[in-house]
């Protein structure tokens, strides 16, 4: 008998392991690279269990699957996920991400990150290693100016649009800028628009600074894009915080940190700019 009991000893474990509460409860569509990325970054920083929802999984019922796990912390990544998650009371820390600029949020114990890359970001790259491109003009919605470009301390000429066609007759207009630099309005940035901007851009030898990865392939100079890992890394501290204290507070959202530069070299040939190689190595890829 007691043979038998040592021989189901590891199964009653495994199985108690596989029922443990999770502490942290991430609402997020785990099939996404970007969620990929994050929760990889978590599990540097957070020493802690956790469990993945999709957000239809807890649409109406997040608070009663919260009670089931008997999960601590939200981490909710994604516009979807976030809806759910400021519907828990106050008690439940609740971290955020995967939103492109910080959304409007009066719920106390909420802390969250936002992907969009300031312009002081991409004036410093400049300043630093292409100070031939002396005139840099950002060009989005007034919402986003104020959001990405209104640090003073970065010298950049920005120009307020409200829709495509004033994005188009705007980067019409620019004849003196040196380079261009695009902020994350899809509601203005159309592939439409886009394509009409790349031309615009190779016509007259001025390069685009765009917003991911995507725009470099297309023929955009340069992009800076958040580097995903670090973020999961960021909001693994926060949720190591939180179950400590059992708060994250009430703060504005913050920028990113880190960022990924790819690099598109043709288009650096094209427009006869010189990339140093020392940014050639910075760069995350440099298309040929």
């Amino acid at each position: 008998m007691p043979k038998i009991i040592l021989y189901a000893l590891p199964y009653i474990l495994l199985t108690c392991l596989s029922c443990h509460a999770a502490d942290v409860l991430i609402i997020a569509d785990a099939q996404l690279k970007p969620v990929m990325e994050v929760t990889q970054g978590m599990r540097k920083t957070l020493h802690a269990s956790t469990k993945t929802y999709a957000p239809g999984e807890v649409r109406g019922n997040l608070a009663a699957i919260l009670q089931k796990e008997e999960a601590r912390v939200v981490v909710a990544l994604g516009r979807e996920a976030l809806a759910e998650a400021l519907t828990l009371p106050p008690t439940i820390p609740v971290i955020y991400d995967m939103v492109v600029t910080p959304p409007a949020v009066s719920r106390s114990n909420t802390v969250g990150f936002y992907m969009a890359t300031p312009a002081g970001e991409y004036a410093e790259l400049v300043r630093n290693h292409l100070p031939g491109l002396k005139q840099v003009s950002v060009v989005g919605s007034r919402t986003l100016l104020n959001l990405l470009a209104g640090d003073a301390s970065s010298p950049l000429n920005s120009h307020s649009v409200n829709n495509t066609v004033e994005f188009v007759n705007m980067l019409k207009q620019l004849d003196n800028a040196d380079a261009i630099l695009l902020l994350p309005d899809s509601g203005i940035m159309t592939a439409t628009a886009m394509e009409e901007a790349y031309l615009l851009s190779f016509r007259r030898r001025i390069p685009l600074l765009g917003i991911s990865e995507r725009h470099v392939k297309e023929g955009a100079l340069l992009a800076l894009v958040v580097d995903m890992v670090n973020v999961g890394r960021v909001i693994g501290e926060h949720a190591t915080r939180a179950l400590k204290s059992g708060s994250v507070g009430q703060q504005s959202a913050f920028p990113p940190r880190k960022f990924d530069l790819y690099l598109n070299m043709g288009t650096a040939r094209k427009m006869r700019l010189n990339i140093p190689d020392e940014l050639v190595r910075m760069a995350r890829k440099a298309y040929p």
